[in-house]
């Protein structure tokens, strides 16, 4: 690869130099700090474009790249220490869980490419999923409803609902039963 023939001209940021300049101070000294408090964080991410469900628990320490490319679902949870690095969409559904230190990373680039180009895609965490600690989603990872990938684990691709996975790169571990969670 020949690193001095990278452009990234052609990546829409989605939002104007002022707007990501402010954001970027914001995110680096409120958001991702020790403060306590989950409304206060919430208000901030919708006030810059995030789709942010009732009852969601913001920890301390998180990072939000884009907050207007993310969306965040009822009740869910996002741990401490999370980095949301969502150059592309990332969607986090309903009473879904994103533990701590996990990293949901939408960004790669083409190492067949001279250029070293540029890859974005979206990540899914469907309802009732569950990111284990000190995980990461790669770009384009769904992690499938009900789905849980465990501690460490590296996801990408489709990983199926009720599903349980562990490792790197993620397998299946068992089935997840769907008995304890009220309504399925």
């Amino acid at each position: 690869m020949h690193l001095d023939m990278f452009n990234s001209s052609n990546f829409e940021r989605g939002a104007s130099v002022f707007k990501q300049a402010i954001w970027f101070s914001l995110n680096g000294v409120l958001l991702s700090s020790w403060l306590p408090g989950s409304s206060w964080r919430r208000a901030l991410l919708r006030a810059f474009g995030a789709k942010i469900g009732k009852g969601v628990i913001l920890k301390p320490g998180i990072r939000v790249k884009f907050p207007w490319r993310l969306s965040i679902g009822d009740f869910s949870w996002i741990g401490e220490q999370v980095f949301v690095d969502n150059l592309g969409y990332v969607s986090i559904g309903s009473h879904a869980c994103v533990s701590q230190g996990a990293f949901l990373c939408t960004g790669s680039h083409d190492w067949t490419s001279n250029s070293f180009d540029l890859i974005v895609r979206p990540i899914t965490v469907c309802d009732h999923a569950w990111v284990g600690a000190m995980s990461l989603l790669a770009p384009g990872a769904i992690l499938g409803e009900g789905a849980v990938l465990s501690l460490g684990g590296v996801g990408k691709g489709e990983l199926a609902p009720w599903t349980i996975y562990s490792g790197n790169p993620a397998k299946i571990l068992s089935p997840r039963s769907t008995t304890e969670i009220e309504g399925f």
